[in-house]
């Protein structure tokens, strides 16, 4: 059951494909549902269950039964009980989460706050972790350098594996404008999967590129085998400002997947051909 969206916070048009492959390899989404009554019906292992769902746009009520029932209902702030009302440090009173600004900062000027409590940044292990150095770094040792929330290298194990850094589609109209994007993608099909003619253009690769700035890559894409190693190594380039220019003038591995990357011609303004027939 999907409440709403798939993968929310990441790049839908990728969100999206992710969902068609793994309806293709047998998964059932009941979208727009939400879980409200489970019952056991009969004991055992696995046993059987029985699931009252409602609509999340409606009143519909619908029931199933399964043999596992797993719920993943995310993460809550836990700050409302820690005392930060005491010394004045406002939180978001819906999720919890603790608004910033770029250096860590609480409201309250001596008070700061990293990792998943951060309002409108990402709840990952590695961010928070090099949040917390950077912090250090700069209160004691002198430094200025301040964490880099955008250009965050990460990556979605799902079925096939997604690697994203940088903005989303969306975000980047938002931030940017669509008239000062530029969109390169094209479906790819791993060496691997062309022998057995597995999964012909179900791999896909997109970067984002601002016109304004040179067509500097702002937006990194690649949904596919080993997505979060071919992401991190592209994450250092993006880091440096690489340009649609330099990455076209990269010299590709052939034949592995991140060579996709070198050879980008087709934007999305111009409704080209991104179907491949072969490695």
């Amino acid at each position: 059951m999907v409440r709403s969206i798939l993968l929310r916070g990441f790049d839908q048009d990728i969100a999206n494909k992710i969902g068609e492959y793994m309806e293709e390899h047998g998964i059932s989404f009941i979208k727009q549902f939400v879980p409200i009554k489970v019952e056991q019906i009969e004991e055992g292992t696995p046993g059987r269950l029985k699931v009252t769902a409602q609509s999340t746009v409606g009143n519909e009520i619908i029931e199933g039964e399964y043999n596992t029932v797993l719920l993943a209902i995310g993460r809550d702030a836990c700050t409302r009980k820690i005392g930060l009302d005491k010394v004045g440090v406002k939180i978001n009173e819906k999720t919890g989460k603790i608004p910033v600004n770029d250096e860590e900062q609480t409201n309250v000027p001596y008070i700061y706050a990293i990792g998943d409590i951060l309002q409108d940044k990402l709840e990952l292990t590695p961010v928070a972790i090099q949040a917390g150095r950077l912090l250090v770094r700069r209160l004691y040792g002198g430094a200025t350098s301040k964490c880099d929330y955008v250009n965050v290298p990460t990556t979605v194990f799902t079925p096939l594996e997604y690697g994203a850094c940088g903005y989303s589609e969306e975000r980047a109209v938002e931030e940017f404008g669509e008239e000062n994007i530029e969109v390169y993608h094209s479906y790819f099909w791993p060496l691997e999967w062309t022998v057995p003619s597995r999964d012909n253009n179900k791999c896909y690769a997109k970067i984002i590129c601002n016109i304004k700035d040179n067509e500097r890559v702002i937006g990194f894409h690649v949904l596919g085998p080993n997505a979060g190693e071919v992401t991190q190594g592209f994450a250092a380039a993006i880091r440096c400002g690489i340009t649609k220019e330099q990455l076209d003038g990269t010299i590709g591995i052939h034949p592995v997947c991140a060579e996709i990357f070198t050879t980008l011609s087709v934007t999305k303004r111009s409704g080209g051909n991104t179907l491949q027939a072969g490695c």
